[in-house]
Parts: structure tokens; sequence; C-alpha cells
């Protein structure tokens, strides 16, 4: 590994659909994020973000070619491993909130830290409310997740994602789904703990005014790395 000034990096990553007929969906992709980068990346759609941001994130297994995270080969690791690795590595915003309706905002953040298991209840409690207050919705702890708006489920959703501290933030769309005032509070959040938390951030997005205000931009056109 040349410096361990990244937080995660990869080489000549390849992925091929084999159904319906063979698709070369990734090629050769080699790209590194630094520790406190905040990154995006862009391309039209079909162009392989998502697939490739699937992969980053350890959920994808299926692909040749080398995975760092912390300087450490993740590539080839058992699954149980990797789920160890990406509950305690990785936060995931995804466009869509996904917490559960009938918990309230409180539970939802401290799941991930309860399935990792490092810290006691309390503990786990306490650091959930300390995300919560950090994003302004520390008032929201004890509703219920169904009962807020669109704008406070995807600040539930970033609170959630950064419980255990992550290394690295990944979003796949974070602000698809949201008003143009809302994505400008999701963009300054996010520039927010790289400024004052050191934290790398990775965000696919169509949002180019969004994208434009990254650290830099990665480019992708059919499965190939265009620009970076």
């Amino acid at each position: 590994m040349e410096g361990d000034n990244f937080v995660l990096e990869t080489k000549n990553i390849n992925k091929y659909f084999r159904k319906p007929v063979d698709f070369h969906v990734l090629k050769d992709i080699s790209i590194s994020i630094k520790k406190g980068e905040f990154a995006s990346i862009m391309g039209k759609s079909g162009s392989g973000k998502s697939t490739l941001l699937y992969i980053l994130s350890t959920m994808d297994r299926d692909y040749t070619g080398a995975l760092y995270l912390n300087n450490e080969l993740v590539t080839g690791k058992s699954q149980k491993e990797l789920s160890r690795i990406r509950n305690k590595h990785i936060g995931f915003v995804f466009q869509f909130h996904y917490l559960l309706s009938e918990f309230s905002v409180l539970e939802n953040v401290m799941l991930p830290a309860k399935k990792l298991a490092e810290k006691s209840y309390i503990q786990i409690k306490k650091d959930a409310l300390e995300k919560l207050e950090m994003l302004h919705i520390g008032h929201l702890a004890k509703q219920r997740a169904s009962r807020i708006s669109g704008g406070e489920k995807q600040r539930v959703a970033i609170a959630r994602a950064l419980i255990n501290n992550p290394t690295i933030l990944m979003g796949d769309e974070p602000t698809g789904n949201l008003d143009s005032h809302n994505s400008e509070n999701v963009f300054s959040i996010f520039k927010q703990l790289k400024e004052e938390v050191g934290l790398s951030l990775l965000v696919v997005t169509h949002d180019e005014d969004f994208a434009k205000r990254t650290d830099r931009i990665i480019q992708m056109e059919d499965g190939r790395i265009v620009k970076q």
C-alpha cells in the first residue's frame, strides 16, 4: 500500500453480470479516497455508479480486483467478517431512509451499535442522543419514526449511519428524494462532518449542484472512470 492516508482504495476492480447474457458492468476501476475527503460519483443511469458503491461498501463480493479499507485488504474475507467490518467502519445513507416505522427515532439510531455490541446499552443510548443533537433533531428522539417529516427521516438515517463512528460515510442518492431545502440541509451536514469530525464521504448523486461543491467528482461512463 502506498501511504496510509487512504481510507478506501481499489485496484483494477471488474464486475460482470452473468444473466441473461454476460455483461461487463465495471471495467478496471482504480480509485482512492483520502482521509477527510468528500468525493462524489456522477454518471448517467446505467453507468455503474450504484454497482460500484455496493462493492465499495463490501455488500457485493462478486468481483475481481482488490478493495482496501483503512489499508487492509477486505477482498476475499468471509461474509461474517465483512458484515462486522461494514457495521464498524462504513456508514450508509440511501435515497430512502429505511427506518423501522414502529420504532422510535432513538431506537432506530441505536440499532447498528446494538448489532456491533461493543458498547453497553447505556453508552449506545448516550451516543445516539449525541448524534441526534448534533443533527438538531434531539427533540424528536422519542417520536415514532413514522410520525416525522421526510427531511427529518433522512437526518435520522444519517445519525444512524454515524452511530458506530465509521471511517467513511457512503451515500447512494441521499438527496434524491428530498426538496431543495432538505437537500441543502443534507449537504451542510455532510460538509460539517468532513470539517469538524474529519469524516471521509463518498456520495453517488445525480445532483450536479451537490457534486460541484464536493472536493472531487469521480465521473463514470459505461462502467469506466473517465475523470477523477
